[in-house]
Order: structure tokens, then sequence, then C-alpha cells
């Protein structure tokens, strides 16, 4: 009798396991971006930044994101999540969330030189949040020099 209901317990744990890992993955599989009024959330798993529209200082398509050190992050297929240092100013983090390596990136530059690359597994989906992003950038770069 004893011996059942540490069996169930087992089981309990294993399932429990087993949810937690599918959250996970669900969590990480691709990027969750919600647009606010005044900025932009970005989240991947356990990876999150809120970027102020009024901070971007400029948003470009690259087709590669340049060669980095990996500080915490993971790699798996065409996927590359995480924070990297710049090799050409190690001060600086890199945030990358880039759900296909092959496909086109945005690369974002923010508070004067903090980086960001972000893509999605559907071109056409990168390309609308690149033309959005820019059309904030610029509507709030227009706004600035419109007070002056």
């Amino acid at each position: 009798m004893n011996w059942k209901k540490r069996h169930w317990i087992w089981n309990v744990l294993i399932v429990i396991t087993l949810m937690i890992c599918t959250l996970a993955f669900t969590a990480h599989y691709k990027n969750w971006i919600r647009i606010k009024e005044d900025h932009i959330e970005i989240l991947s798993g356990i990876y999150y930044r809120e970027l102020p529209f009024a901070s971007l200082d400029s948003v470009k398509m690259v087709e590669r994101i340049p060669s980095m050190e990996r500080l915490n992050g993971f790699s798996a297929w065409l996927k590359e999540k995480g924070v990297f240092k710049d090799s050409l100013n190690p001060d600086n983090k890199v945030y990358v969330f880039v759900d296909d390596l092959s496909h086109p990136k945005i690369k974002l530059v923010h508070h004067d030189s903090l980086i960001l690359f972000l893509n999605f597994a559907d071109t056409t989906e990168t390309r609308k949040m690149y033309e959005l992003l820019q059309a904030r950038q610029t509507g709030e770069n227009s706004g600035l020099s419109q007070q002056d």
C-alpha cells in the first residue's frame, strides 16, 4: 500500500515536470511582442526588453548579425536568443531575439549605443514590424524637431 502512494507521487511529479518543460518551450519558441502607445515590449522565454519609441536612435534591416561572444542565451537550429557582448565595444550588451538566422533581421540602436537584433520566423511579419518601428522612430524624431 505504501508503495502505491510513492508510485502516485512519482507520476504527479513527472506530469508537473512535463508541463513545466512544455511551458518553457512555448515561451522560448518564438518572440512575443506587445506594442503599447509609447513603447514596445519584447519577450522570449526569460529574456525581456522594454524599449520606449523615444529612445530609438536607428532602425535598420540587416542580413547578418555580427560575430559576438555569448554572455548567456542559447542557439538551436536557426534560433538565436540571449545577451551577447559586442566585440567592438565590450562594455555594451547586445540583445538578440532572432527566430530565424537565415532571414533578414531588424537592428535597433537605442539609448545612443545599445543594440538589439530582432526577427520572426515569418519574413512578412518581420517586414511589418520594421515598417512600424521605422514609422514610430521617424515620428518621434520629426515630433522633436517640430518642438524646437
